[in-house]
């Protein structure tokens, strides 16, 4: 983590502030003025774009993805512009936790990638950047969606240091910890081989 310049008191409140923007359930929203079914009822029971995506609309899971990494984007350039760079770090993880364990949703929530990546890109872009290289090539080369997420989460610590921006690692290494944590059923059935591939028919 940066040097604290902020008081706790203002960090307490950009945590709470993000959190509750991160909580926002996009995937929910879009299903219910798409009129498509609640994302909750089919799949994986998850609210994230890979679980929108099983309603059958692309258009959906395209718009889930994009407002869900807006979270933690917005979270961290406000977080910075209004406070300061130990306050966008704060927003990153806090808008993060609020996808994973929505208050809207009784503390329960999806996995967090789209909301990492777009917390990633606010804290700096070619971090971001990099995970999403990450995460496109190894998508290629396994067609593991939940695999990518978790090589990818995994890296950006390493890339962080790479990059000289070592402040950083902390928070990259207590969000890359939960993002694992929240795959750790996908993990399962990695291990077990029964882990869907992207484009592979369900059912």
């Amino acid at each position: 983590m940066p040097a604290f310049e902020a008081s706790i008191a203002i960090l307490l409140i950009v945590a709470i502030a993000a959190f509750l923007l991160g909580s926002v359930p996009f995937g929910l929203v879009v299903a219910r003025v798409l009129g498509l079914p609640d994302p909750r009822t089919i799949g994986s029971g998850n609210i994230g774009a890979t679980n929108v995506l099983r309603t059958g609309s692309k258009a959906a899971a395209l718009a889930t993805v994009l407002l869900d990494g807006a979270k933690g984007l917005v979270a961290v350039l406000l977080a910075r512009a209004l406070v300061g760079e130990d306050a966008a770090q704060v927003a990153a993880l806090f808008a993060f936790l609020g996808h994973c364990y929505s208050v809207f949703l009784g503390l329960k929530g999806g996995k967090g990638v789209a909301t990492f990546l777009g917390a990633l890109f606010g804290l700096a872009f070619v971090l971001g950047a990099a995970a999403c290289l990450i995460w496109l090539v190894t998508c290629v080369v396994t067609r593991y969606s939940s695999l990518s997420a978790l090589v990818a989460a995994a890296a950006t610590p390493v890339v962080a240091l790479l990059m000289d921006k070592s402040a950083m690692v902390l928070t990259l290494v207590l969000m890359t910890a939960v993002l694992i944590w929240r795959h750790r059923e996908n993990i399962g059935r990695l291990r077990a081989g029964t882990e869907s591939k992207v484009g592979a028919k369900s059912g």
